[in-house]
């Protein structure tokens, strides 16, 4: 098991000197959320890219359909090639209600599914190399032979965690398309559910079924108690037993009126939970 921490929030120069601490306190990797607007993702990685020289640096999640692919493409193998091979990308549909409607992006689901497939196309085509085309349904790239970066650091691609409906075909078919598994638990009327170790191992009995022997992903979110190690391990350990490779610690829900800096610096510095033999 590997961990993570989402930092909700902060500006470039928090994110640097939280992803500092963390790679100190034996973190694998931090996260920061890509806003329609706010305080931007790949500039804040790139800060803490700058005061590190381990940890893992990606994004929880990159909303590809609002995004100029192209664009991604140059910011995730230009940090990829500046950390040594660091970066996550972590990609879903996004949430609608974080600014999509007020800056005018589509809000039609299934449009958006289409510009998220499209878009990965582009993005892993370029990341390829040139010369590249596409001709889909949204976006038409003609070949170019411009000064493109060079490739990404990691092949044969930078690890792509996939936001997947658990266990509706369709989602999971494109999560099988990518390297990692974040998942969405819902019913059969599409209701959210809890993600359970039972879950999880159905999850990863699925990925073995139709990936065997390749590397993959399943990645869990929560929190643990940072001063209460044995509690922490043992919220951890089912998940690690069912199959889950990465835990992602995240403070979604702190209160708006706390010090949300002060709250995740303390909890990032006594560092990730540990699972001893059992």
């Amino acid at each position: 098991m590997k961990y993570g921490f989402v930092i909700p929030s902060g500006n470039a120069r928090t994110v640097a000197e939280l992803a500092k601490t963390a790679e100190s306190a034996n973190w694998d990797a931090i996260f920061v959320w890509e806003p329609v607007w706010g305080i931007d993702a790949w500039v804040s990685l790139t800060a803490a890219a700058m005061v590190t020289e381990r940890i893992r640096l990606g994004t929880m999640i990159t909303p590809i359909s609002r995004m100029r692919p192209w664009k991604l493409a140059s910011e995730t193998a230009t940090l990829d090639n500046l950390t040594g091979g660091r970066v996550i990308l972590g990609v879903g549909l996004g949430a609608v209600d974080t600014g999509f409607r007020a800056f005018g992006e589509v809000t039609d689901r299934q449009t958006r599914a289409e510009l998220l497939d499209e878009g990965l196309d582009i993005l892993t085509g370029l990341w390829r190399g040139q010369p590249f085309s596409y001709n889909g349904k949204h976006y038409q790239v003609t070949e170019c032979d411009f000064f493109p970066p060079p490739p990404p650091v990691q092949q044969p691609r930078i690890p792509i965690w996939m936001v997947g409906a658990w266990n509706w075909p369709k989602s999971m078919a494109r999560v099988l398309r990518y390297d990692g598994l974040l998942p969405n638990v819902l019913d059969a009327e599409k209701n959210h559910q809890p993600l359970t170790p039972e879950a999880v191992a159905e999850m990863a009995s699925f990925i073995k079924a139709n990936k065997p022997n390749q590397p993959f992903d399943i990645v869990v979110e929560g929190e643990t108690p940072g001063d209460k190690p044995d509690e922490a391990a043992e919220k951890v350990r089912p998940f690690a037993q069912a199959g889950a490779t990465w835990w992602l610690e995240t403070r979604w829900q702190t209160d708006p009126k706390a010090d949300v800096r002060q709250i995740v610096a303390e909890r990032i510095a006594q560092g990730p939970p540990i699972l001893s033999e059992k």
